[in-house]
């Protein structure tokens, strides 16, 4: 079932002065594509197409676009925006099937404390959206993961991402998400005082028993 219903209009009139003059009337030209069908030139409200992208499922919202003849059901690609002012310029609409896999990308987010931070470690997340594999109402709005179990030196890999029923992540199992780090300078300091103890014992080793010197002299 889709989420959101969308008018298309068949747009004739091709190239860049028609699509400006579209544009300035509210109206985003499009292209609708995929299984198998011919490529169809439409528009659709500007105002309306971003508000879906703004929803909860962003780009991932399923859309049944409402077409001269039929609707189809799609998912939005290949967003284009003005590079300066932001406002979308161009999008495309992908033809889904809600029995197929498709592919999409999906915002990753942590939550809870790490123990290593409080300790005076450092989170850093590397990965902060994953390429997953699902059927069209599979696909996740977001993948949370915890980290309040992470402690210094901590690391978390795609393999231990908490993946919903029937969705496949494309990444390699070992790839690395986030970690705790330990600052340069805790690191020296805990070196110093492994090495100043060493030291210790070293010494005390090598130092000659003041015992066994007495009982030299007294022989």
């Amino acid at each position: 079932m889709a989420d959101v219903t969308l008018a298309a209009e068949i747009r004739t009139d091709l190239g860049s002065r028609p699509a400006g003059r579209l544009r300035r009337a509210g109206r985003l030209p499009a292209v609708v594509y995929g299984h198998k069908v011919d490529p169809v030139s439409v528009t659709v409200s500007a105002r309306e197409l971003e508000h879906i992208l703004h929803g909860q499922s962003g780009a991932n919202t399923l859309i049944t676009l409402n077409l001269e003849g039929g609707e189809a059901l799609a998912l939005a690609r290949q967003i284009q925006r003005h590079a300066t002012r932001g406002d979308l310029v161009h999008v495309d609409f992908v033809r889904v099937s809600l029995d197929e896999t498709v592919r999409a990308e999906v915002p990753l987010h942590s939550e809870g404390d790490a123990p290593g931070v409080r300790e005076g470690g450092l989170l850093e997340q590397l990965i902060f959206h994953v390429s997953v594999e699902a059927k069209p109402g599979d696909i996740p709005t977001e993948i949370v993961f915890d980290i309040s179990t992470l402690v210094l030196g901590d690391q978390l890999r795609i393999s231990d991402l908490p993946v919903p029923r029937g969705v496949a992540l494309l990444h390699e199992p070992d790839a690395l998400v986030a970690q705790v780090t330990i600052p340069r300078g805790m690191a020296d300091e805990e070196g110093e005082g492994a090495e100043g103890e060493d030291g210790e014992a070293e010494a005390g080793a090598d130092s000659p028993s003041t015992s066994d010197g007495g009982e030299s002299e007294e022989g």
